[in-house]
């Protein structure tokens, strides 16, 4: 089984740290084949982000996401630029504050990640409340897996913001559920 998920949004939105923090809880932390590839523009904040995950039971034979399986949207932009590339019955995750979806779109969640972030103490963790939502909506990696990836990447001083942002993510995509 193949699954390709994209991150998208502009440069300081943590694009690339949730596409790794992904990838390393598939490959490192459950066993999974995985492969991460970034897109970013040479502005250190601002310029357009991107984050591929690629991740499978069987080693992963092409690198790139060609059909995306679930598309994680952090900006407007981004939205147009990469929904054309969601293949039929995908799933698409927005940041429902900056991004607005084109009505009938199926397979749509929105979540509004920075807000949940500032509650929690810094909007810095809103690809993480993001990452989470995807793992409540997806299981695509244990929740153990994505907290050990969390502890093996982020600054000692992050860690615990970082988990709590997780644990909120998947708890509202738990909640949504219900």
């Amino acid at each position: 089984m193949r699954t390709e998920v994209r991150f998208s949004g502009v440069g300081g939105q943590g694009i690339v740290l949730a596409g790794r923090l992904l990838g390393k809880a598939a490959a490192l932390f459950d066993g999974k084949h995985a492969v991460c590839t970034q897109s970013y523009g040479p502005e250190a904040r601002g310029g357009a982000s991107r984050a591929d995950v690629v991740i499978s039971d069987a080693p992963v034979d092409y690198p790139f996401v060609r059909d995306t399986d679930v598309l994680v949207v952090f900006f407007q932009e981004a939205y147009a630029k990469f929904q054309p590339s969601l293949k039929p019955g995908s799933m698409l995750i927005l940041e429902s504050d900056l991004v607005q979806h084109v009505d009938g779109e199926e397979n749509y969640f929105g979540l509004p990640a920075t807000r949940i972030a500032g509650e929690l103490g810094s909007q810095l963790a809103t690809n993480v409340v993001m990452l989470g939502y995807l793992i409540g909506k997806t299981n695509i990696v244990s929740r153990e897996s994505a907290e050990e990836s969390i502890r093996a990447t982020v600054k000692e001083s992050a860690v615990d913001l970082d988990l709590q942002a997780l644990a909120a993510g998947i708890q509202r995509a738990k909640d949504d559920e219900a």
